[in-house]
Parts: structure tokens; sequence; C-alpha cells
């Protein structure tokens, strides 16, 4: 199936790159058309976009759609390859999150690719869902301001300026979360899929299971009933679904144990609109501190 798949993706990129006309040639001047900023996802998005701001003569657009989710299957497609050829640089978060990133750009040698998360310590064994925590996404956003100055060094001062401003609206927006849950009484929750773990740990969240491992990867019977089980077995106040994915399992563990199913969103959809996606990480994580709150309260 790989080698279908890559055979797939070259097919595409070949007539992407006719389709084009651009192939790896160096792109057109900069006066004669915008520095074009392609993410490979919407955090990636809300987050560039924060960094851009109104930098003129730069575009920003999300290569996914920003309803599509976390990438872990994502296979690209004859426009994706397009847009990568037309792009000037190309922000992915990396830690393989974009697992087509290496044979796509083999084929658009002069793009740019800026990895969010570079540098940034993993958690477990390279979980790639850095941003869900503020302190990850603030990391985030640092690397890509950095680099994003160094690939277009004629607006560096542009990107670090927004960076920062950005940097500081998250750190508000971290201590506000640190006082609504660093002193819940209760800290054990079963997560819907394995994005959570650095949430968690900045907020001393104690995450006991997770009902499926990966989205669209449903547990088997004998898996559920490990975890409902385990419910049992260590008195968890709380289930967090995702608005993304079914929540068909976490049902079923809600019927057998009385456990209350909620929603804690991993800010990996929203709205396209540029104004209301630089707002959208923000307003995600305080609808999730209001879900905490009430989940893990007496």
């Amino acid at each position: 199936m790989p080698h279908r798949r890559m055979r797939e993706g070259t097919r595409f990129l070949s007539a992407a790159l006719l389709l084009a006309g651009l192939g790896g040639a160096a792109p057109a001047s900069a006066a004669a058309r915008p520095w074009r900023i392609l993410t490979s996802f919407y955090p990636m998005y809300v987050i560039t976009l924060n960094v851009a701001g109104d930098a003129p003569g730069v575009t920003v657009e999300c290569l996914a759609n920003p309803s599509v989710g976390c990438l872990h299957d994502y296979q690209l497609t004859p426009g994706d390859l397009i847009a990568l050829t037309q792009a000037d640089v190309f922000v992915a978060n990396g830690a393989g999150m974009e697992t087509f990133i290496d044979k796509a750009v083999r084929q658009v040698p002069r793009l740019k690719v800026i990895e969010a998360s570079a540098g940034i310590e993993l958690a477990g064994d390279g979980n790639p869902h850095v941003w869900v925590s503020v302190s990850g996404a603030i990391a985030e956003t640092r690397n890509i301001a950095r680099d994003l100055a160094a690939a277009d060094p004629g607006r560096a001062n542009v990107y670090e300026k927004n960076a920062a401003d950005y940097v500081a609206t998250l750190e508000r927006l971290r201590s506000r979360m640190h006082a609504a849950l660093d002193d819940l009484p209760h800290r054990e929750i079963i997560t819907f899929h394995e994005a959570f773990p650095y949430f968690a740990r900045e907020f001393r969240l104690n995450i006991v299971g997770v009902i499926e491992r990966e989205p669209g990867s449903a547990p088997s019977a004998r898996e559920l009933a490990r975890t409902i089980s385990l419910v049992k077995r260590s008195g968890t106040r709380a289930i967090f679904a995702e608005p993304q994915y079914p929540a068909k399992s976490a049902e079923i563990i809600r019927r057998e144990t009385g456990v209350a199913v909620s929603l804690l969103d991993p800010a990996v959809t929203g709205d396209h609109d540029p104004a209301k996606a630089r707002r959208s990480y923000c307003e995600t994580m305080e609808r999730n501190v209001a879900v905490l709150a009430k989940a893990l309260a007496d």
C-alpha cells in the first residue's frame, strides 16, 4: 500500500507541475505577485496568520481544508501539489504530523519548509500535538516567526513584532487557564485520542486512558471493556470526546459507567476567514476551560 500511494503521489505531482507550469523553476519576482505562505493545516494557519498579521505583499493560505482536523492519514490532491509549487514557504507542524512532506518537497526543491515543532521536546513516542498546550503554541509561534524572518528578511521586523504581540496574548490566556484549572479537586480524565498529553502536562491533569488512539481507529470490544473497567476503578469523573470526530465509543462507555461525556477541542478546525481564524485558538481554549471546570468540579 505505501508503494502504491507513493506512485499515486508521484503521478499527481507530475500532473500538478505540468498544470502549474512551474516545476522547480524560480518564482516570479516579488514585485509581480504576493509572497505566498502556505500552511499545512488549521493550527499552523492560525499561528501563521497571527505572525504575518497585515504585512503588505504577504498572503497566508491553508493547504488542508479547515474542517479536516489532524493530518494523520491525509493524502495530497493534485490541487495541493499545485499549491506547493506556487508557495514561497510552507509552514508545517512537523514531528510526523504531515507524513507527505518529504516526497512532496523533493519535487519542489526551492520551497522553504518551516517545521514549527523543531527543537521542542516531544511527549511519549514523538506525539506531534504540541500546539494543544498553550506553552507549545507559544514555542511554535516563536519558531515560525524566527524562520519566516530568515526566509523573508525584508519583513523580519513585522514578523517579530506580531509574534511578540501574539505570544503576550497567549501568555495572558495561559494565566487565565491556570487560575481556572489549578485548584480543581479532580484531575483524572479519559480522552478520545492522543491529542492532549501536552495540555494535560501543562495543567496537571492525569490522562488515565485513551479511548481511540487515532481518529477512526475504533477500539475492539476487548479494549472497550478494559476502558470501562479502568473508568470504574479510577473514579474518573469525565470522558472527553472531540467535536471533530464521532463519539460512539465514548457514548458506550458513558452508558456502561454513568460518567459524563464532554467535548474537549484540540483546536484543529475552525473558520477560514482570517479575522475569525486569528482569534480561533484563544476562543477554543477558553471554551475548553469552561468545559473542564464544569466536569472536574465537586
